[in-house]
């Protein structure tokens, strides 16, 4: 797995510095993000994923489903992977590359997960309360976990900010036990 992280960071930067150098970060996102989709379907990964399939049968595979859909660059990149056998890079590309991205442009993501799905306003909420503890741009990512009492959990980076009721429980637990010693 580390080769496979450090092959998709190598290709992140490179294609981090053409994207610098052509104005194109965001078109270049897109364009990542729509391939990771497509060869990430299973029947398209089972085809030029496969060593068996040969290489021409899996670049027109690449070129028909992305062909015009993506920057002729992107395209090249794809039938590059292809041929070379490392598509299954791709997805893992496109979240090394979001993330260089994120790090440049100064956004942290927030991971906030709860019992049951939160409203788009309490969400926006949750990230302007961020935004003003971090001092930066934050992209909240909602995750459902149906073992939480209530309450919230936010993940940024390494710190967590536990508001949930099993968390507030367990400190309360915590705080009883060192008063009864």
């Amino acid at each position: 797995m580390a080769r496979r992280t450090s092959a998709a960071r190598r290709y992140a930067e490179a294609i981090g510095e053409i994207a610098r150098r052509d104005g194109t970060p965001d078109a270049w996102l897109a364009d990542l993000r729509l391939a990771a989709d497509v060869v990430s379907e299973p029947e398209v990964s089972r085809i030029i994923g496969s060593p068996a399939v040969p290489v021409a049968a899996r670049r027109e595979v690449v070129e028909a489903l992305l062909g015009g859909r993506v920057s002729h660059l992107a395209l090249n990149l794809m039938l590059r992977l292809a041929t070379r056998g490392r598509i299954a890079l791709v997805p893992p590309i496109a979240a090394e590359y979001k993330r260089l991205l994120d790090r440049e442009r100064g956004v942290v993501t927030a991971t906030v997960t709860s019992t049951m799905p939160l409203e788009p306003d309490h969400l926006s909420a949750v990230a302007d309360h961020l935004r003003s503890l971090t001092g930066r741009q934050v992209e909240v990512r909602p995750l459902l976990d149906s073992t939480l009492l209530g309450g919230l959990t936010i993940r940024v980076g390494d710190q967590l900010i536990d508001a949930s009721v099993r968390g507030r429980l367990e400190r309360l637990r915590h705080l009883l036990a060192a008063g009864a010693r």
